[in-house]
């Protein structure tokens, strides 16, 4: 492939900034950018050490000195011959390199083309290069650990019994089908059932990971709502770390929705600090009640703040009959400081409405204060055992192919039970292949005609 480059650190000021060039001609592109201090020849350097030596512009003189190292092919992040300059890191520096990359026979890489590359190359799986993007983008420790772990094949990890499963029967009966002379064992009924049960039970597993999954990595929607001067917006600053949203005794301060994403209890919430809710004859505060009554209808998790500082505790209903609609909600009793004995105890839930999944009490001054909050979100959104990292779902294309494949797993199994011939049944079984390999790049007919020659056609 042609050779590319491009600076892979940011565009801003730092200590150490890095380009990284790939393709056809990579070594003798680099000979005319960098002066080893050693005198060999960059082709020549041993592939995966770092050598010290002068960058050079277009002109030949030297813009700075620093470290580069060579990536021979095959054993490259895009499985061609890849170098990487790693430099002071002032962007005039990276952008005089870089052209002198371009005077020497690069262009421009797009966005992603190194790691398009790799998968090109079979150096990655196409869930691996999602995870690339996922563990550049993750916003928590729990997102980091998943991405790494897709990265390293987990989720393929997953997908490769049901792989194995739906080529083995289907490579069988076309082995039979192409091959009559052969002496091959027609595939039974009771096998082709056991791969597909197989492959559903695998499959509606998987199925399962793509709400926790869209969660960790784009975080919960999650409305914080409650009478006016309840405590939602200190709330929403301890939570955050700062002032975020501006705090009176003046009940209303309140007038539009504030934004905020956190980390709670090792969760990423993207929180919405909402107008209280009330009957109002202001214009202005009655739209942010709207908005209100919107965010915690949309949210994944609405927080329910009543004031705690009043005797007896006020609940409003509508409140509460919003935030039961939510998948997960949690009632908290503000201001636990200044009412001690008030508690979550001394309020009672309409009948009909779901219970929360926690009722806690808090405040925002105290240290520890808001602890109960905290453990109470992390209790409503697991993080899974160490086993499950990797092996999420965690955008809408996977899930699409997994839950296609599944619906075809799940037809064929149909067919079976009806009596139909193999043939029509595994008509099923191979779009519930072709979807899995959607996931993987892994194109199903490539692997069923290599199955039945290698398993069945070894030697002939």
């Amino acid at each position: 492939m042609d050779l590319i480059a491009a600076i892979a650190t940011g565009s801003t000021a730092t200590a150490i900034g890095i380009v990284r060039v790939s393709g056809d001609g990579c070594f003798a592109a680099c000979d005319r950018v960098f002066r080893p201090r050693n005198g060999v020849p960059f082709a020549q350097q041993s592939s995966h050490k770092m050598v010290f030596g002068e960058m050079l512009d277009i002109s030949d003189a030297v813009i700075d000195q620093g470290l580069a190292v060579r990536f021979g092919g095959g054993h490259s992040y895009t499985g061609e011959d890849s170098a990487e300059f790693h430099c002071h890191g002032s962007p005039v520096v990276l952008r005089e390199l870089l052209s002198a990359l371009f005077a020497a026979g690069a262009r421009q890489a797009e966005a992603g083309e190194f790691t398009r590359r790799a998968f090109l190359n079979g150096k990655m799986d196409l869930t691996e290069a999602e995870a690339v993007i996922d563990l550049i983008d993750a916003q928590s420790a729990a997102a980091a650990k998943n991405a790494a772990a897709q990265l390293d094949g987990g989720l393929r990890r997953r997908l490769e019994p049901v792989q194995e499963a739906l080529i083995d029967i289907t490579s069988r009966f076309y082995a039979v089908v192409d091959y009559p002379d052969e002496d091959i064992e027609d595939i039974q009924p009771q096998q082709i059932r056991s791969a597909l049960q197989t492959a559903e039970a695998a499959l509606s597993d998987l199925l399962r990971t793509a709400q926790r999954g869209r969660a960790l990595k784009n975080g919960l929607s999650t409305a914080i709502v409650g009478l006016p001067n309840a405590g939602k917006s200190s709330l929403l600053n301890a939570l955050a770390g700062y002032d975020r949203a501006i705090v009176t005794d003046i009940p209303g301060t309140t007038r539009d929705t504030v934004e905020e994403t956190v980390i709670c209890g090792g969760v990423l919430l993207r929180l919405v600090d909402t107008a209280g809710i009330r009957d109002t004859a202001d214009a202005v505060e009655q739209l942010g009640v709207e908005r209100s009554r919107r965010a915690a209808a949309n949210a994944d998790l609405v927080i329910v703040v009543a004031d705690g500082s009043q005797a007896p505790l006020t609940v409003d209903e509508e409140i509460l009959a919003l935030a039961a609609k939510a998948p997960h909600w949690i009632f908290a009793v503000s201001k636990d400081d200044l009412n001690p004995g008030a508690g979550t105890a001394a309020w009672t839930l309409p009948n009909g409405l779901r219970k929360p999944d926690a009722s806690v009490s808090f405040n925002s001054v105290h240290p520890g204060g808001l602890d109960t909050l905290l453990d109470a979100v992390k209790a409503c959104f697991p993080s899974g055992t160490p086993d499950d990292a990797g092996s999420l779902l965690t955008n809408a294309r996977q899930e699409s192919a997994v839950r296609r494949s599944l619906d075809a797993v799940r037809r064929a199994l149909t067919a079976l039970q009806g009596g139909l011939t193999p043939d029509a049944v595994l008509t099923d079984a191979e779009e519930a292949l072709e979807a899995v390999g959607e996931l993987t790049g892994r194109t199903a007919r490539e692997e069923i005609v290599g199955a039945v020659f290698s398993r069945f056609c070894v030697g002939k």
